[in-house]
């Protein structure tokens, strides 16, 4: 992906932080967008979706946090990069950016050429996503995002796009825990609101369907796929 094709969103109430961090990123050739609270900036993100967001915390209507919340039940900015741009740096106000969903936290001051520094490894992310297969190889089974469709040892399966969905993120990551929360939120994410037994479900027919041996309920805790 070119430079001119990347579109960032910067989120702060500071207008002169909008205009050096924007006037910067924009004299490297990415598309900047701005918003000036965080109500603003999911309304922004939902229309214009960029590939980044870099978000002020304390903001007034809605704080950074919030809305990175919200901005992460969106299906579509499942794979946005956020990060937050603050001078509050305590380690509980970082962690909480993180369960937030944010994927980095950068400290003001910064310097314009360090802040380049930083979103361009930001942006790295988007190749290597950009780099993976729509096919996916677990075990004996051939997992096609692009055509729903799962190839289990020669033989084709056809699921429910959820049960698809489900099966494609635990594939994407064999042995790794996925969390009931994090399940729901990828999976079904801002859609008529579901309890975790809709997860429990959906896990029982795919054993019914592809075999009971590969998933693993982690209890109190989640599920993995192991092959």
């Amino acid at each position: 992906m070119k430079k001119k094709e990347i579109k960032i969103l910067l989120v702060d109430d500071e207008q002169d932080i909008l205009e050096i961090v924007g006037y910067n990123l924009a004299q490297e050739g990415y598309q900047i967008v701005t918003a000036v609270n965080g109500k603003e900036a999911v309304q922004k993100a939902k229309k214009e979706l960029p590939h980044l967001i870099i978000m002020d915390v304390m903001m007034p209507e809605m704080d950074g946090m919030e809305a990175c919340e919200h901005i992460r039940k969106i299906p579509e900015l499942s794979n946005v990069i956020v990060a937050f741009l603050t001078a509050r740096s305590e380690d509980y106000s970082q962690v909480a950016g993180f369960e937030a969903g944010a994927d980095d936290y950068i400290a003001k001051p910064i310097k314009p050429k360090v802040l380049v520094s930083k979103v361009k490894a930001l942006l790295r992310r988007l190749k290597e996503d950009e780099a993976k297969s729509d096919v996916l190889t677990v075990g004996n089974i051939e997992v096609n995002r692009e055509e729903y469709k799962i190839i289990q040892g020669g033989k084709e399966i056809i699921l429910p796009r959820k049960e698809f969905e489900l099966f494609y993120l635990l594939a994407s990551k064999p042995g790794k825990v996925f969390k009931r929360e994090e399940i729901l939120d990828k999976v079904w994410g801002n859609e008529v609101v579901v309890g975790g037994r809709t997860i429990d479900v959906h896990i029982r027919k795919l054993r019914e369907k592809i075999g009971d041996d590969l998933f693993k309920t982690i209890k109190g805790v989640g599920y993995k796929l192991e092959v």
